[in-house]
């Protein structure tokens, strides 16, 4: 029996001011999801629900969690696939009711589903927001990591697979087997490239088990590029209190997000799609520029601020922008060190876009936590910050502002503010990283150790005279403290 105080399809008709219209037509699955967070409820499925309402079709969305984790899965079923989008801004929250999602799975314990699903020809796109850990990648080669944990069991048991490559790779054959026509993979992540990455990594592991499959993937499967956009924190007590206090319902799983948001997508959809681009998607030729200028101005900045302020003392990201020497830093580094770096399309304004970040950024009521931002640093720093560092130094100009973030984060590594509290290091590779940070005696020895690590910095970067030189005064700065560092840094021409 349905819960009538919970958020379910039982009482959408009680909630119609909160609905993007009330015209539905409930959809077919046409969309699996692998890794269906926060982010993705935000963005992808809300573009999917107005394209549908624009131009209906059937794009219903299923949403796979694959962290062995049941409890999204069950708050998600246990309101009929329905829950909340909390938009916070400057003119206050607006809570709409998401429909698009229509069932959700949780692996390995819905294995067979899934695969039931990624067998329909009905099924048209996989996409994904997996994290660029998700993709189980050698970050040297491009290929898919054969030292990965998961990977090893997947190629030892491919037929249960549970990695990324290892379940598209794992689906695909199956299509192809039974002569169906292959689904379109849908990279939404931020990385560089996400859908060449994504393709190469499943055409390597693919290559391991079957070189026939592996052809066939190159030849029949597209991998579109994606470039997303949408500040969507962690849910919080105040979100689902927002939620229930609008809608008069409990959602157990609403999502936080400003109002702002950006899709540019590559426009290569051999088995269709909807129709994004009349919920304002920009539908492209190459992504590539969008993608670099938002992993270098926004993803990087993002990272800059969050170790930054993970050393300072600033809790959420307005709060580190509201300090005039930080926000006057990252001015600065857009400007100077950032944008000259881009190559856009001249209808894209540069300058405005570093004004609408920090416009963003200041954004009081979203609450977006550096510590959630400063997690998983190995993976992010590379595209975001380490590729803008060897643009700056193959033109020989200066990368100061940039430096000083790298060593923020290095020294962040060390798990301890300059007051002293204590944070975890949530990375990937957090063991090694910890034991460089904390075994290093002297600002040397810390950039030598970091340096070292091949999976990061390419050799053009760690022998680097000039980087290791402006590591070297930031770190002299951040024995300051950060704050202090941020004044002098904020002062340089």
């Amino acid at each position: 029996m349905t819960d009538l105080s919970l958020l379910s399809r039982a009482r959408l008709a009680d909630l119609r001011g909160h609905l993007l219209s009330p015209d539905w037509r409930e959809p077919e699955i046409g969309i699996v999801h692998l890794g269906i967070g926060n982010f993705h409820r935000a963005h992808h499925a809300l573009y999917t629900e107005e394209a549908m309402l624009a131009q209906p079709g059937d794009w219903g969305i299923c949403g796979v969690t694959l962290q062995g984790d049941v409890s999204k899965r069950d708050a998600l079923m246990g309101q009929d696939g329905l829950y909340s989008v909390v938009e916070r801004g400057p003119a206050g929250v607006r809570v709409t009711v998401a429909r698009a999602l229509r069932e959700v799975l949780a692996m390995p314990f819905d294995r067979a589903r899934l695969f039931q699903l990624l067998a329909d020809e009905r099924v048209r796109i996989v996409s994904l927001t997996v994290t660029e850990k998700g993709y189980c990648r050698d970050a040297q080669t491009g290929d898919a990591d054969f030292s990965h944990p998961g990977m090893v069991r997947d190629l030892a048991h491919s037929n249960e697979p549970s990695t990324v490559p290892g379940i598209l790779t794992a689906a695909l054959r199956a299509r192809r087997d039974a002569g169906t026509p292959p689904f379109t993979v849908l990279s939404c992540d931020n990385l560089s490239h996400n859908g060449a990455a994504l393709r190469q990594v499943v055409f390597s592991y693919a290559s391991r088990l079957d070189e026939g499959l592996a052809a066939w993937i190159a030849k029949h499967v597209a991998f579109p590029s994606t470039m997303v956009d949408r500040i969507v924190p962690a849910t919080t007590d105040a979100d689902r209190e927002a939620a229930h206090a609008a809608l008069g319902l409990a959602d157990a799983v609403p999502v936080p997000c400003e109002p702002f948001r950006q899709w540019v997508i590559e426009d290569r959809f051999p088995a269709g799609r909807p129709a994004w681009e009349t919920a304002g998607a920009q539908l492209v030729g190459d992504v590539e520029p969008f993608e670099i200028a938002k992993l270098r101005m926004l993803n990087a900045t993002h990272s800059t601020l969050a170790y930054l302020s993970m050393l300072a003392g600033f809790e959420t990201i307005s709060d580190a922008i509201s300090y005039a020497p930080l926000k006057a830093m990252i001015h600065a580094m857009m400007t100077h060190e950032i944008a000259p770096t881009l190559n856009v399309p001249t209808s894209f304004d540069l300058l405005a876009y570093r004004d609408a970040l920090l416009e963003r950024y200041s954004n009081t009521a979203l609450k977006h936590r550096c510590a959630q931002i400063a997690m998983d640093g190995s993976q992010k720093m590379p595209p975001r910050i380490f590729s803008t560092i060897e643009a700056r130094l193959a033109a020989g100009q200066s990368i100061e502002r940039l430096a000083l973030a790298v060593a923020a984060w290095f020294v962040f590594l060390r798990g301890r503010s300059d007051s002293g509290e204590q944070y975890t290091i949530s990375d990937p590779l957090a063991d090694r990283l910890t034991q460089i940070a904390g075994n290093a005696d002297t600002s040397e020895r810390l950039i030598d150790g970091m340096l070292a690590l091949r999976e990061l910095f390419p050799e053009s970067l760690a022998r680097s005279a000039a980087l290791r030189h402006a590591l070297a005064r930031s770190l002299e700065a951040l024995r300051g403290g950060a704050r202090q560092a941020i004044n002098s840094y904020a002062l340089l021409d």
